[in-house]
């Protein structure tokens, strides 16, 4: 089971990827030209943090139920924050996730309740930026074989 959740986080990823990079675009396009903020733009702010909400549920469910790294983690003989590669795993790689997932949140629901269309895009612009950086800066780019699993 565990291979098979592992492999559906890891390609998700891509997904919300290409739609923070699609949602950011259209929103500094749409504050930068003042254009109308519509469904389809409402549409692609849902499903960027639905996604996101689904790929955190998977993730918890690697995190406390089928990842052997964490399950070492909290039940082994060493102690997370003394191993570099455990401590990225069990403690920043989730924790910085959950707060890149509260930020898109909020940048969604501040958005929704802006009057105008420009200000929906800033306000997303902004947010989803930021929230967008931060799972960057979590990403194992390093380990290559975790990029693409097969």
């Amino acid at each position: 089971m565990y291979p098979t959740i592992i492999f559906i986080h890891s390609w998700l990823r891509w997904i919300i990827l290409a739609l923070f990079l699609i949602a950011i675009v259209k929103s500094f396009i749409g504050y930068t030209n003042q254009k109308e903020y519509g469904k389809g733009d409402n549409a692609l702010a849902a499903s960027l943090v639905g996604t996101l909400h689904l790929q955190a549920l998977i993730g918890l469910l690697l995190y406390f139920v089928f990842s052997p790294i964490t399950t070492n983690a909290f039940g082994g003989d060493v102690s997370p924050m003394k191993d570099a590669g455990i401590r990225y795993w069990a403690v920043e790689h989730v924790f910085m996730m959950v707060v890149a997932i509260v930020v898109a949140q909020t940048g969604r629901s501040k958005a929704k309740k802006k009057s105008n269309s420009t200000d929906k895009f800033k306000t997303q612009a902004i947010f989803f930026t930021i929230a967008f950086i931060l799972i960057l800066s979590r990403i194992p780019w390093s380990e290559a074989g975790r990029l693409f699993r097969i």
